[in-house]
């Protein structure tokens, strides 16, 4: 055997920085993705949450209460406000996922404050995601002249409506499961053209009267039964282990993880037909998987990101899918409450499959 050659291992670089100039793919992802996740983590990722979403009950209507909602806006954590007619109402706006807290101002406020009767109102907060509670909490203590010197007791009372001993499993457990499908679902279906390509399996096809229609539909139904295989585990394994309360309907859960596992079936299959080889496919895959993961709302709170990167977030199936699973799970939400992140689902899916098909060519070409 021959030792060591700088000749031999010159050649074999060189080849190998000509086949990376000619994937074009690789080569892109290659500055892309720094890039991509470069401006995200600046631009798009805020732990420091403001501009919350939150309605308002205001029994008492007077210059005080509006003054002290007025304060609360002015804190800036507080963005857009809608009006709502009772408690029971901003508890409902909150399970639909319409907003992330609510004050509740009571019909006595103007004696509790000339009393200084502490707490004057009460806060309602989404408790299914820590940093909206943590955030909410800031507003509890809102000073309000002229009794802002006196601390017997706070400005607002907290109700924090679904995780109240503030565990971090019940707030993740659920998401995991769109996460883990969202990655596990593209990738089994991201090979699955280049897989039939790479092994001459394609070729049988050309000669079958088999549509693309038919082939497409017919790769994501084995894995539709795995979907649901995988999110009945996360359920089972985060009941036993962490005592993940399961309140709403376990029907309309499945039903509404049926909208998500086609329509990230379905990108995984565009994927297999764009990529010309299962390492194009899983790259790729990662760049699909990684920004849903970073903007969905999963690791960092939706509504402390701009702007811009909620309108691109909303276009990724696993935003809709973690107020769905959240929804469902924590809130005891029912499915009609959530057809606003239902239908973005069922159009994800119907784009996908369009051009997964029209991209499909039964040939080697």
């Amino acid at each position: 055997m021959n030792g060591f050659s700088l000749r031999r291992t010159a050649a074999i670089a060189r080849k190998e920085f000509r086949h990376l100039r000619r994937d074009r793919l690789t080569a892109g992802m290659i500055a892309g993705i720094p890039i991509v996740l470069t401006v995200l983590f600046g631009f798009a990722i805020n732990t420091d949450v403001r501009g919350l979403k939150a309605a308002v009950v205001d029994q008492a209507n007077t210059s005080a209460s509006r003054a002290l909602v007025s304060d609360a806006r002015a804190s800036q954590v507080i963005g857009s406000l809608v009006s709502a007619n009772s408690p029971w109402e901003i508890e409902r706006l909150i399970r639909r996922g319409e907003v992330s807290l609510g004050i509740y101002i009571p019909a006595d406020f103007d004696a509790r404050v000339a009393q200084n009767r502490r707490p004057f109102a009460q806060l309602l907060i989404d408790d299914s995601d820590p940093q909206i509670l943590r955030t909410a909490r800031g507003l509890e203590n809102l000073p309000l002249q002229p009794f802002d010197q006196m601390r017997d007791g706070g400005t607002f009372a907290i109700r924090a409506l679904f995780n109240p001993e503030r565990r971090s499993a019940v707030f993740i457990v659920p998401g995991l499961t769109g996460v883990i499908l969202s990655l596990t679902m593209v990738l089994f279906t991201a090979t699955a053209i280049v897989r039939e390509r790479e092994r001459g399996n394609l070729e049988l096809l050309i000669t079958t009267p088999v549509s693309p229609l038919e082939l497409m539909v017919g790769k994501i139904v084995p894995y539709v039964l795995i979907g649901y295989v995988q999110i009945s585990l996360i359920l089972l394994l985060g009941a036993w282990l962490f005592d993940l309360p399961v309140r709403g309907s376990l029907v309309d859960f499945y039903i509404a993880s049926g909208f998500y596992i086609v329509s990230v079936l379905t990108m995984g299959l565009w994927i297999s037909t764009a990529a010309t080889n299962q390492f194009q496919a899983m790259q790729m895959t990662f760049v699909f998987f990684l920004p849903q993961l970073l903007l969905s709302g999963f690791m960092f709170p939706f509504d402390g990101m701009p702007r811009a990167a909620q309108w691109l977030a909303e276009v990724f199936p696993l935003t809709h899918f973690l107020r769905i699973v959240r929804g469902i799970v924590l809130k005891q939400a029912e499915l009609t409450m959530l057809m606003a992140d239902i239908w973005p689902l069922a159009l994800f899916f119907a784009v996908m499959m369009t051009l997964a098909t029209r991209r499909f060519r039964k040939s080697l070409d």
